[in-house]
């Protein structure tokens, strides 16, 4: 394993002072417990925005904290849960009399930790579930993963909080957002966790994982390495079959790189998704291509679609200014 470390243990820590001293002009780090919010407090009446989850996704979600998504996120260890008192003392900070609105990725330590914080708080309070990986089945027993679509969510619904919306209003417009969001991943190499020192699963070089989430476990199938043309087309089908996108509907197209594929693939896989829709007649109005939601040095990439109306275009070309987003100001 080749990193730059110091030291296992103090990597997180020794991070996220970087990140918060890298941005100070926005955000700042709270410690004991851990929390990243936003440098101004929360203007009154706002509902406030939290998200969270386990390191090793950056820039999801420390870096989408600031104006027109989050005010505060909670970072827990690489590919663990955050804890219920980072819930707790994030809500604590941020509130400011409209309630605080949880955002929350479909993993179970996730799901749960949030829950605990959601019961000990003592004020108006609600939780949009993420689920957007199609890779796994409606019935799956857990359900579906929350994956890059995170992003998208929190993006829309941070652009309504600012505009003034209720608590109420904000977790019916996330679970819409939600449901016209679809997403699949594809592995190319493992990830190596700093704790572990090596590759969570092994991979030939003739093969590549379909299906994965982000957290460097394995996807519904290891297959041959195919074609980039190949890959897409098995992404895309089974957003589309999800989806069902009519000829003429507006969508946001995005690609997410894992962490350890270069953006001169990305923008191959974008240009090749492109074409899938474009020759159904479904029309890209919206693009983001980058890492956004990375699982460390994974190689490897994500498709994610929403299907847009006006109320959700204008909701994503509002005015943002995080660490990792930015335009409008």
């Amino acid at each position: 394993m080749k990193k730059f470390i110091n030291n296992v243990d103090s990597l997180l820590d020794d991070s996220l002072h970087g990140f918060a001293k890298a941005h100070a002009d926005i955000l700042q780090l709270d410690t004991q417990p851990t929390v990243v919010r936003r440098k101004q407090i929360t203007k009154p009446g706002k509902v406030a925005l939290i998200s969270g989850g386990g390191s090793g996704h950056e820039p999801l979600h420390a870096g989408f904290v600031g104006f027109g998504m989050l005010d505060a996120a909670c970072p827990g260890q690489i590919f663990t849960s955050p804890t219920p008192d980072q819930m707790l003392a994030a809500a604590q900070a941020v509130e400011s009399g409209a309630g605080v609105l949880f955002i929350v990725k479909n993993y179970a330590g996730d799901v749960m930790n949030f829950e605990i914080a959601a019961e000990m708080l003592d004020c108006a309070n609600a939780s949009v579930l993420v689920s957007d990986d199609v890779s796994l089945p409606k019935d799956h027993s857990t359900g579906r993963r929350g994956v890059a679509g995170t992003l998208i969510i929190e993006k829309m619904l941070g652009a309504a909080a600012e505009a003034g919306q209720d608590l109420a209003t904000l977790k019916t417009l996330g679970d819409k957002i939600n449901a016209v969001t679809a997403s699949m991943g594809v592995a190319l190499t493992s990830c190596t966790v700093p704790a572990l020192g090596h590759p969570t699963f092994q991979l030939s070089e003739t093969e590549m994982e379909m299906g994965v989430g982000i957290h460097g476990e394995h996807g519904r199938a290891t297959l041959p390495l195919a074609s980039a043309s190949d890959i897409v087309k098995q992404l895309a089908t089974a957003i589309n079959t999800e989806l069902s996108p009519a000829s003429g509907q507006s969508i946001l197209l995005h690609i997410n790189g894992f962490g350890g594929t270069p953006l001169v693939e990305l923008y191959l896989i974008y240009q090749l998704a492109a074409q899938f829709w474009e020759q159904k007649g479904v029309v890209i109005s919206r693009s983001l291509v980058g890492n956004f939601t990375t699982s460390l040095d994974m190689a490897g990439c994500s498709i994610t679609v929403t299907l847009l109306d006006d109320q959700l275009t204008a909701l994503w070309d509002a005015p943002v200014h995080t660490a990792a987003l930015r335009w409008g100001c």
